[in-house]
């Protein structure tokens, strides 16, 4: 599979910035050098760079070294796991809503409804 299409294997140049902490500048600049690949995107026309993140962690591992960047990656893992929690935490205050209606529903009908369907 092409590295390119392959899910997670790119990330455009805003994304690099917010996510390594690097300047457009810096970008321009490696690729320039050849130190990172890139491929021109348009969205809506608005243009971007799309990059391979190993190009980007290599790139940022040699210039900021093995520590910043398991830093970068760790609060970037952080934001997606709340980002997680909270889409679970909305869902579960729906199911809990629906729970309470459905009970309420069942218990105004009287009816003893069984535990388990049979088979």
């Amino acid at each position: 599979m092409d590295e390119w299409t392959r899910k997670g294997a790119t990330l455009s140049d805003k994304s690099a910035r917010n996510e390594f902490g690097l300047t457009q500048e810096e970008i321009e600049d490696a690729i320039q050098a050849g130190s990172l690949q890139f491929r021109c995107a348009a969205m809506h026309g608005n243009p971007w760079l799309r990059l391979l993140r190993r190009d980007v962690e290599a790139y940022v591992r040699t210039t900021r070294g093995e520590d910043y960047l398991a830093q970068r990656q760790a609060r970037a893992e952080l934001a997606e796991v709340d980002r997680e929690l909270k889409r679970l935490r909305a869902q579960l205050a729906e199911l809990e809503s629906r729970r309470s209606e459905l009970s309420a529903r069942v218990e105004a009908t009287g009816e003893r409804l069984p535990d388990k369907p049979a088979g």
